[in-house]
This record gives structure tokens, C-alpha cells and sequence, in this order.
């Protein structure tokens, strides 16, 4: 069955990213028709529908291709956002494994003067340390 769905498919224009996002605005439009009965909503959704199985099952994959590619420059800035929030959640929680991996080798200080973040190794005892900020020194234990 699926070497006959392989077949079937070769030579056709496939899964697209407009294609997906006809496929989720017929979805939404389909759910949004349970609570509100509206006809034209539903056929709307169906629309929208028809047309991501069109273009999955074209042969024309050249115009696809272009329609495609118009599709993601007109939504390059809304993509590239929530890209960015998506990596600033990955940034911040690598962050915090990277502190917790720092604090197991390092003991963290921070400075009288300045309030500066300093790290020292741990296990050295009485040390003096200097501020890199402001230049004051202070010594604490490690």
C-alpha cells in the first residue's frame, strides 16, 4: 500500500508550507463552524480545504514551487518572529544549564562596590579577589 501511495505520488508537488497552512486555516475555520453554525464559515473551511489537496496532488510543481516561494517572502517577518521566540526559550533554558554546570566547578561572588558578577574556583581557600569592573579587591573563601 505504501509503494502504491509512493507511485501515485511521484511527480506530484506533495506537502508545501502553504499547503500546511490552507490545511490549519481549514481546520481552525472547521472548529469554529462547531460553535458558531455559520454556512459561509464552513464553506470557507471547505475552500480552503480543496484547495491544499489541489496543490498536494498538482502536477504542476514548477507554479507551485513559485506560489510557494511568493507565499514565504509575503510571510517572512511573522515566520522569522515567532522563529525568535521559539529560539529565545532554547537560548535562556541552555542558559540556565550552563549556570548550573558553572556553579559545580566555580563559586560565584558578586562585587561590594559595583555589584559585578564574579566567578572563582572553588576548593583555593582564602582568596583575594579584584573586581574587573571597578578594580576593587576583597577576599572571600571559596
Amino acid at each position: 500500500m505504501k509503494e502504491k501511495l509512493a507511485r501515485f505520488m511521484a511527480g506530484r508537488n506533495g506537502v508545501d508550507t502553504l499547503g500546511k497552512t490552507s490545511l490549519w486555516i481549514s481546520m481552525i475555520l472547521l472548529v469554529v463552524t462547531l460553535f458558531t453554525h455559520q454556512g459561509w464559515v464552513y464553506i470557507l473551511a471547505l475552500a480552503a480545504l480543496i484547495y491544499s489537496y489541489f496543490r498536494m496532488m498538482s502536477r504542476n510543481t514548477s507554479k507551485r514551487y513559485l506560489e510557494n516561494q511568493h507565499f514565504l517572502q509575503k510571510t517572512y517577518k511573522i515566520r522569522s518572529w515567532f522563529a525568535g521566540l521559539g529560539n529565545k526559550a532554547k537560548y535562556q533554558k541552555s542558559k540556565a544549564v550552563y549556570d548550573r554546570e558553572q556553579r559545580k566547578i566555580y563559586k560565584i561572588f558578586y562585587c561590594p562596590s559595583c555589584k559585578q558578577k564574579i566567578r572563582a574556583p572553588k576548593g583555593k581557600g582564602k582568596i583575594c579577589i579584584t573586581c574587573p569592573k571597578c578594580k576593587m579587591e576583597f577576599v572571600k573563601r571559596t
